[in-house]
């Protein structure tokens, strides 16, 4: 979560519109009280959804692709495994026009778009990777990659080599908070609107990834509180990378930047927030800059190498903040028809500003990937990560290791599942860094055709120890989140929803500990 030499640019930091804001939150005062305002939405949204429903002839739409892995690096091809990895997902089932259009509805995918990864992550950490697929997002409060952020949904459909792409979604959201600084006591509510866009270019295999492509996301997200506009926030997601494949050899490459004022844009797939940056357990400025190079060479139809490398730098100002670099090396076995295994070790070196000590980690890991049916994925890593410390502190040793599995029961519904445990720096507690463990699921449920419910949940748990010997760290945190959502596509270019968010810490340190409630209302324009 902290080190290194990465610049905070100030452009990026105030948003001050503030005429906009202004006019904001005198038309809000102009409505009849707050909270009848969300309700009246929620009402409206689903009377638009009623009259949706009944404008239309009883057409499902076109089934979800099955579900499966997919991550941000390229496959191996067929002959070194006969199970795809994560990144390729299965085409799409095409399209149904409705009778009445000449245009088909889309997809379950275009309604609601999903990340490319189903397993990215949100947490803030800065390991090395022990998952067998690299997120593409730089995600969560922190911006770190692992399984935290999963997302339900059909996979992308396979691009056409050497097509230009593009996507534009436009979101607004209206949201009360009601603990808005995520404070143990205290605490302050107020009403925000949240704009953000989200451009999508690219060219190549994109979407599919088992050729060439070149793709490039971003998104800004502008936060106008009501009645606290000097919390006003400009966040920004950039997400940029490449693959080229050429005979035996794969080659990615993977860029991310989060310029975040506060924690409220965790990644593309979660603007929410469903995982608060519990170190900081507030709204919290940083900057993060992440770096991954992929390489993939086939020895045999069934053996093939993979090398990792990664740098990762977490800035935040007047805080803690870090650097890692690291690099890995797996050999990779196709065991069975459906199971691909593999076995390697990472090394990294991680710089920590004063007080904590820098840090030099090893890791060694076992993986699978196992298609279990058809509409039921696994994969797994699990190994042991050794920790040395600059300074008399000792070597600490620990198991590291992430899961994940996506099941697809039946049309319209995706089932997702993730757990993992990992070792990072703290950017808020001198000379300390925290043990973290988590589980997360995420469901969702298609009904009427046009009407998508949701629940999504997650719990970690963060235990600190120190990372020096004049240390004494006893902080421990247990925080969880549960969000059900309801979401109906209207036409074809436009869907809105609304969503409840509980997220709670509790710390046994008081001051770290909260709670906190979210009500929101939302309406997406795809182009």
């Amino acid at each position: 979560m902290r080190p290194g030499y990465a610049l905070y640019n100030r452009r990026f930091a105030p948003f001050s519109a503030r005429s906009a804001a202004t006019t904001t939150a005198e038309i809000a005062r102009l409505i009849a009280g707050k909270t009848p305002v969300l309700l009246a939405a929620i009402f409206l949204s689903l009377i638009f959804a009623a009259q949706a429903q009944e404008s239309v002839e009883d057409v499902a739409l076109p089934a979800w692709s099955e579900p499966t892995l997919p991550g941000s690096e390229p496959a191996p091809p067929m002959e070194a495994a006969s199970l795809p990895s994560a990144p390729e997902a299965l085409p799409s089932t095409p399209a149904e026009p409705l009778p009445s259009s000449s245009a088909a509805l889309p997809s379950s995918e275009e309604a609601f778009p999903t990340t490319r990864d189903p397993w990215s992550s949100s947490g803030n950490f800065t390991t090395a990777q022990t998952s067998v697929i690299g997120s593409p997002n730089s995600a969560g409060p922190y911006g770190g990659f692992s399984t935290k952020n999963i997302a339900v949904g059909e996979g992308p459909p396979t691009g056409e080599p050497r097509r230009f792409h593009y996507g534009f979604l436009f979101t607004v959201r209206g949201v009360w908070d009601d603990n808005i600084f995520l404070s143990h006591d205290h605490k302050t509510s107020d009403y925000y609107f949240a704009i953000e866009p989200q451009l999508t270019l690219g060219i190549g295999d994109m979407e599919g990834r088992s050729r060439s492509y070149l793709r490039l996301d971003y998104m800004p997200s502008g936060l106008l509180y009501v009645d606290h506009s000097e919390e006003d926030a400009f966040n920004q997601l950039i997400h940029l990378e490449g693959g080229y494949t050429t005979g035996r050899l794969r080659l990615s490459i993977f860029e991310d930047i989060a310029l975040l004022q506060s924690a409220n844009l965790n990644s593309f797939i979660d603007t929410t927030g469903l995982w608060a940056n519990t170190d900081a357990s507030a709204p919290t400025r940083m900057n993060i800059f992440n770096t991954r190079a992929r390489a993939e060479y086939d020895l045999t139809g069934k053996l093939w190498l993979s090398a990792d490398l990664d740098s990762y730098t977490y800035f935040y100002p007047n805080n803690i903040s870090d650097y890692t670099v690291s690099g890995g090396l797996y050999i990779n076995y196709r065991w069975l028809p459906k199971v691909s295994v593999g076995v390697g070790g990472t090394f990294g070196y991680n710089w920590v500003d004063d007080p904590t000590p820098n840090q030099t980690f090893e890791q060694i890991n076992g993986r699978i990937n196992y298609e279990v049916t058809a509409k039921v994925g696994l994969y797994a890593s699990a190994g042991v990560e050794f920790r040395q410390f600059d300074g008399d502190r000792g070597t600490y040793s620990t198991p590291v290791f992430e899961l994940g599995l996506s099941y697809y029961p039946f049309e319209g519904t995706t089932v997702t599942l993730a757990a993992g445990r990992r070792i990072y720096n703290s950017g808020f507690e001198a000379g300390q860094d925290f043990a973290n463990t988590y589980v997360i699921g995420r469901f969702q449920q298609r009904l009427f055709h046009r009407v998508y419910l949701g629940l999504a949940g997650g719990y970690e748990s963060s235990d600190y120890f120190a990372a020096d010997d004049n240390v004494d760290a006893f902080r421990n945190d247990n925080y969880w989140f549960i969000e059900p959502s309801l979401d109906v596509l209207i036409t074809r270019w436009l869907s809105a929803g609304v969503y409840y968010l509980h997220r709670e810490d509790s710390s046994n340190v008081d001051f770290f500990s909260f709670d906190d409630n979210q009500v929101g209302v939302r309406a997406t324009v795809r182009f």
